[in-house]
């Protein structure tokens, strides 16, 4: 009979060895988070960005007086009687993507009434500045190429490609 209860008792926990437990297992629970928030603190954060450079394609898809939207790039491609050059499509007011008005012959923030004729220059609205023009040239297959990350002094003789 008291090996019955000496059985019983040892297979007890005992308050200091629930303790010890639980703070045992706090502890690990603690270190596996600090290693895995290490791991993460030493992987390096790399963006994987599209290139700023855009393949616009061949001159002649754009005809004289033309301006195209790319609305994936954020960019127009205007051939005008100067040559090709390239505007950004997103308004200097609040970052929205304008939109070519044939009709009007402008270009216009459809969200706060910004208004900038077809080389860029602002007409009127709460636009600070001009849409800025990007740098465009043509590659060794004959395509044009915009550098949507770098950009050029308007109207400027080196600003447009002539083909």
């Amino acid at each position: 009979m008291a090996e019955e209860k000496k059985g019983e008792l040892g297979s007890e926990l005992s308050r200091r060895q629930f303790f010890t437990k639980l703070g045992l297992g706090s502890l690990s629970i603690a270190a596996v988070g600090t290693a895995a928030f290490s791991y993460q603190y030493l992987e390096p954060n790399v963006l994987y960005e599209p290139s700023p450079v855009v393949n616009a394609g061949k001159p002649d898809r754009y005809p004289l007086d033309s301006v195209t939207l790319d609305v994936n790039n954020g960019i127009y491609i205007i051939h005008s009687q100067e040559g090709y050059f390239s505007l950004s499509a997103v308004c200097t007011h609040l970052g929205c993507m304008t939109a070519w008005k044939q009709e009007l012959g402008i270009i216009a923030c459809p969200c706060h009434g910004s208004k900038f004729e077809q080389n860029g220059k602002k007409i009127e609205g709460p636009a600070p500045k001009p849409l800025p023009w990007k740098r465009v040239w043509l590659n060794d297959d004959g395509d044009l190429l915009v550098d949507r990350s770098t950009d050029v002094p308007p109207l400027a003789r080196d600003s447009f490609v002539r083909v």
